[in-house]
């Protein structure tokens, strides 16, 4: 008697990229091991297309000015029965990759948490991030149909089916190159939330509010989450943190004002 052979999960990677020409190769490089890999290129104006299509990948261009429709493009573009969704300044190390392979052997359809480790430059930065700046885990792995996107600007609800489940291997993001690169990723991120504030209609809460949100947020990074480990630069992302909220608030309630 013989038996039949089981079918082997299929494995699609997603990256979603906006020229990011100097960073993907070097991601996509790292996802070979996938059984397909799919790009998403908004709007890009740099050479990210020919990078893609010289690593193998699947290209989806268009425009889109939300994250959660340009996600949701490219997950609708996969064709795996599991997919592995990684940034442009993201890396899978050759052992995420084997435990990937070996977990979706036979596991139930829903999502896996990926747990990070945060680069700064070259160095490693394992503490203190939170509050909207960086993060420890992520649901990257999942069946399609487990993860909806929202529509928010920065940072989307992410809505989730299933049970919570864990990977033990790290993700590498390379989050930051220097201080000038965090400062500049302050303005956008802060840009793009003011932006989603006015969107909503909804009356912004008092500034004192935001204020005891920003403090909460710093010490929860520098003290809970042991930043003051990292020397200055887990102080540097504690601030990062507390400013975030306080400046977009004062950007959604200045913008367009005449007065000072």
């Amino acid at each position: 008697m013989t038996t039949a052979a089981v079918a082997q999960p299929r494995l699609s990677a997603l990256v979603v990229a906006r020229n990011e020409a100097d960073q993907l190769a070097d991601c996509l490089e790292t996802l070979r091991f996938a059984d397909e890999i799919v790009v998403v290129l908004d709007r890009c104006t740099d050479g990210s297309r020919a990078i893609a299509e010289r690593c193998g990948g699947t290209v989806v261009e268009g425009a889109w000015p939300l994250e959660g429709p340009r996600r949701h493009a490219g997950i609708a573009a996969c064709s795996g029965d599991w997919i592995l969704e990684v940034d442009a300044d993201e890396r899978v190390p050759e052992a995420l990759a084997r435990e990937i392979r070996s977990t979706i052997q036979g596991a139930a359809p829903g999502y896996f948490l990926v747990p990070f480790d945060n680069f700064i430059g070259e160095r490693l930065v394992r503490h203190g991030w939170g509050g909207s700046w960086g993060v420890m885990h992520a649901a990257r792995l999942f069946t399609p149909g487990a993860k909806q996107w929202g529509e928010q600007r920065i940072h989307p609800k992410v809505e989730l089916q299933g049970r919570k489940r864990y990977l033990r291997e790290r993700m590498h993001h390379y989050v930051d190159r220097d201080m000038a690169d965090m400062l500049a990723r302050l303005q956008r991120y802060s840009d793009a939330r003011a932006a989603d504030l006015r969107a909503s209609g909804a009356p912004l809460p008092p500034l004192i509010w935001t204020l005891r949100r920003s403090l909460s947020r710093f010490l929860k990074c520098y003290v809970s989450r042991r930043g003051y480990r990292e020397g200055r630069w887990g102080f540097a992302i504690a601030l990062m943190a507390a400013l975030f909220p306080l400046i977009s608030h004062l950007k959604a309630e200045l913008d367009g004002r005449d007065d000072p």
